[in-house]
């Protein structure tokens, strides 16, 4: 999504029309007018989400290995688990959350609770401890998935 905003020139000019020239490129203008709206969040995913999709889609017809990671995330959200063989849900304690969350507490108010996702995930992973210990976590999935 991010390239999308920066690179797409359809996109680029389509938020130039509907929110002026302040917010092509400047996410976070677009943040404070999307997340005040919902009719312009809507319409942002309306935008962004099928290019999404089909840029996902085009990278994966490249990839000439076995496994391959995209990063989705609002996967569930948009329904788009259906595409994938499996899901890895990656999330963090309650208390970190909220320690994070600052100004983004009502953007994830939108969002499928976590315990859900994590339901839903073929793996899952609450990231509190040490960055060695996520990667001992990735090395699995990936052992796992690869001798599948």
């Amino acid at each position: 999504m991010h390239r999308l905003l920066a690179e797409d020139e359809e996109v680029r000019a389509a938020i130039r029309e509907r929110w002026g020239d302040d917010a092509v490129g400047n996410r976070r203008r677009i943040g404070e007018v999307v997340f005040a709206d919902p009719l312009e969040l809507e319409w942002l995913e309306q935008l962004l989400h099928p290019r999404t999709r089909v840029a996902a889609e085009q990278w994966l017809a490249t990839v000439e290995r076995r496994l391959a990671v995209v990063e989705i995330p609002l996967l569930y959200e948009t329904g788009g688990e259906e595409r994938f063989d499996e899901v890895v849900v990656i999330t963090a304690s309650e208390e970190l959350r909220r320690q994070r969350r600052g100004e983004f507490a009502s953007r994830e108010a939108r969002l499928i609770p976590d315990a859900e996702k994590v339901a839903r995930a073929g793996y899952s992973y609450v990231n509190d401890g040490s960055l060695e210990d996520l990667d001992a976590f990735v090395a699995g999935v990936v052992e796992n998935l690869s001798s599948s």
